[in-house]
């Protein structure tokens, strides 16, 4: 019976992750910091920028993270707090 709640509860955390990051993206606009500031934060720290896109009040950064793994990764625009990831 445990097994068979492993799936549903992975099912349940992939839903609830871009739900999350809908709900912490909640800075104005106003306060948004650049999206090349991200960009250049990330590039500096080993990462490799293949497209970013706004969605749901956050920043959407898909790409390549430091260990060369592919990432899809909510950010907080005000603060560039990773939120959530679509992976």
């Amino acid at each position: 019976m445990r097994l068979a709640l492993i799936p549903a509860v992975a099912l349940t955390i992939a839903v609830a992750l871009p739900a999350l990051a809908e709900d912490r993206c909640t800075a104005p606009e106003a306060d948004w910091r650049p999206l090349e500031e991200l960009k250049t934060d990330l590039t500096a720290k080993g990462w490799t920028i293949s497209n970013v896109k706004t969605e749901d009040g956050c920043y959407e950064v898909y790409g390549k993270d430091e260990k060369g793994q592919r990432v899809e990764v909510f950010f907080d625009p005000a603060t560039f707090e990773a939120v959530g990831s679509d992976d």
